[in-house]
């Protein structure tokens, strides 16, 4: 042992626990060594943390639930409802408005401007810029609705109230306002702007009001040929006349046009879709407007005079059946409707239905000349008084027995005369009172002129088997038939075109928006009398005038020979049904050898002065023809008149 080192000496220390046998030191594959748990006496507590693992796992699992319903969310709006949503984008984003055609224009003969449209604007505003959201005040529609009332002429409280509307973008304040009118408002919103930039306690309540671009319909002669012109009403329709007539034709076609708004305003950047409006057709008249002026003027003036009712004034060209001038008295301003009596708001010379009196004998003596019961020589004895049927006949004055020829008793315009010649027109009464029918109708008795105007009347002319006792009497001299002025404008017209009935015409045609002229239809031509018999009744006619015994003297103008005849006929009261007043009148053409011009004239229940066709329609007959006349140049007649004799010696 002696060649061993010696044993070193070992420091005492703590004791170490003892190792398994076999496993002296920790080796590969060897276990961990198991270390006893300490003493928890022995030392300070520790805090053992648990795994994060689960929190991770929920935290993870709820991103991914959250992340799920975005993905969700996102293919329902992009995939299965994109259309809907798109379609709610573009309803909120683009808003869509009517571009309204221009209306055609209506000029006279030589077009010269009758009615026209001038720039205007339609007053409109976006209510959801007046909300409190929007103007940070709650009476913002009140405080605009006083700045715009009296501007465009609205109440105050109903301009308030549209302001207020829900749910939507668009309301209308006012239609069709002048170009000043809405400067007014710009004028008006720009001030309230600039004052709003520096003062925050000042709010631009007219922030929401937009204009919309229109158009105003406007009359440049005031009520000259109202009466066929009409109006157009609030919506932009004519509402008579030849603007209700013609009104598709001057309407044109509207366009639409859809575009991008922010803020009420129109986003310039973005593209917009737009169908154009198509302009109305200008229509021309035959009216000559100086004619008209000249027939508006005499007749309103004899109204007047006569203090009576109403009155018409009817020019029309003999040869082709044109209408140069249609007037009535009253009449109304269109561009003023608010001032305008609506009993006046017509054409009374087509939509008065009234009994014509003496100027219808003009188509008994046709008829009777026609069919060779008589000559203008022929002697008819008149006497004081006539007993037909139930009834007891007299002439407008008390005389003792005539001795006329028939030209005299249309010269003096005879009722009992007139009664004894047609009844020459049949064996028998009632065979005359058919073939006298028959001459009416041929006449356009009974009938609408072919006008196809607004509210004309065809007046009334009962079938010859249903005339009474009484009207197989009365209507040979104008009493128990009734007419318009037109109708009977036509009779005369047709006799100084020969004995051929041209339908009277208004309309000359129209003209499109590419400029080109459409000629209206050719009008319906008749033959009512021979010729020879239209000739001869002219120079009837002349007797009126020209001979000393005759009722129309007061027509008659220098240097031309003129044809007429006067009426005086009972008037039936449209408010009654019963008789009361008188309806005057005088019809005739010149010259009378070579007929151009037919005048027509009526009078309504004059209540001062005469109320003799002759004495207040004679006048007004004379004062037009002679202004249409020198209009058209007409030349002065050369032949002298026939003379025809009035009266036979027994």
């Amino acid at each position: 042992m002696s060649d061993r080192e010696p044993p070193r000496r070992r420091v005492p220390g703590p004791a170490r626990p003892a190792r398994p046998a076999g496993r002296n030191r920790p080796g590969p594959g060897a276990r961990p060594v198991r270390r006893p748990a300490a003493n928890r006496s022995d030392g300070p507590r520790l805090i053992r943390l648990g795994s994060p693992r689960p929190r991770l796992r929920m935290v993870s699992l709820a991103l991914t639930l959250v992340m799920i319903a975005f993905v969700v969310r996102l293919l329902q709006v992009q995939a299965v409802d994109a259309g809907t949503y798109a379609a709610k984008a573009e309803q909120n984003r683009y808003v869509g408005r009517t571009l309204a055609a221009e209306r055609g224009g209506i000029t006279d003969r030589d077009g010269v401007e009758l009615a026209t449209s001038v720039d205007a604007y339609d007053i409109t505003a976006d209510p959801t810029m007046f909300t409190r959201e929007a103007t940070e005040v709650g009476d913002a529609p009140e405080q605009a609705a006083a700045l715009l009332g009296p501007i465009i002429g609205q109440d105050v409280d109903t301009v308030a109230r549209k302001l207020r509307t829900e749910n939507t973008r668009y309301v209308l304040l006012a239609h069709r306002r002048t170009p000043q009118v809405w400067q007014q408002i710009k004028d008006l919103k720009s001030t309230l702007g600039t004052k709003a930039e520096t003062d925050r306690s000042t709010v631009n309540v007219l922030a929401g009001v937009l204009a919309v671009p229109a158009s105003k319909r406007v009359y440049p002669n005031g009520d000259l040929a109202a009466g066929i012109l009409g109006w157009v009403n609030a919506e932009g329709k004519g509402g008579g006349g030849i603007e209700q007539q013609l009104n598709k034709q001057l309407t044109g076609k509207d366009g639409k046009i859809r575009y991008a708004q922010s803020g009420g305003r129109q986003v310039p950047t973005v593209g917009s879709t737009e169908t154009p409006a198509v302009a109305g057709s200008d229509v021309e008249l035959t009216i000559d407007r100086d004619i008209q002026w000249a027939a508006q003027d005499a007749i309103s003036e004899q109204v007047k005079k006569s203090r009576a009712d109403r009155g018409y004034v009817i020019v029309q060209d003999t040869r082709t059946g044109q209408i140069l001038a249609m007037a009535n008295a009253p009449g109304f301003d269109p561009n003023d409707l608010t001032q305008a009596d609506a009993a006046a708001m017509g054409n009374a010379a087509l939509q008065d239905a009234y009994e014509p009196g003496s100027t219808a004998k003009l188509m008994s003596m046709a008829a009777v000349l026609q069919e060779n019961a008589a000559t203008p020589a022929t002697h008819v004895v008149v006497p004081n008084r006539l007993h037909r049927g139930d009834r007891l006949f007299q002439d407008d004055v008390d005389h003792k027995t005539w001795n006329l020829t028939l030209n005299g008793v249309l010269a003096m315009s005879s009722n009992i005369g007139t009664i004894l010649a047609t009844g020459q027109l049949g064996k028998t009464q009632k065979q005359a009172n058919q073939v006298l029918y028959s001459y009416l109708r041929r006449f356009g008795i009974g009938s609408q002129t072919g006008l196809g105007f607004p509210g004309e009347t065809a007046g009334i002319l009962a079938p010859a088997d249903k005339w009474s006792t009484s009207q197989q009497y009365t209507i040979p001299f104008g009493q128990g038939v009734s007419i318009n002025a037109m109708q009977a404008a036509s009779v005369y017209s047709t006799i100084a075109n020969g004995g051929v009935r041209v339908e009277p015409t208004l309309v000359r045609g129209t003209k499109g928006p590419d400029g080109r002229f459409t000629p209206a239809a050719e009008p319906r031509k008749t033959r009512v009398v021979s010729e020879k018999t239209a000739k001869t009744l002219a120079q009837m006619l002349e007797s009126v005038v020209d001979d000393k015994q005759g009722t129309g003297i007061r027509a008659r103008i220098p240097g031309y020979r003129v044809a007429g005849k006067t009426g005086t006929a009972n008037r039936v009261d449209p408010a009654t049904g019963k008789y009361h007043g008188y309806t005057s009148s005088f019809a005739g053409f010149a010259p009378a050898d070579k007929p151009r011009i037919t005048v027509y004239c009526a009078i309504q229940n004059a209540t001062k002065g005469s109320y003799y066709g002759g004495q207040i329609c004679g006048p007004v007959f004379k004062q037009v023809m002679e202004f249409a006349l020198k209009t058209l140049q007409v030349p002065p007649t050369g032949a002298p008149a026939a003379r025809l004799p009035v009266e036979f010696k027994p």
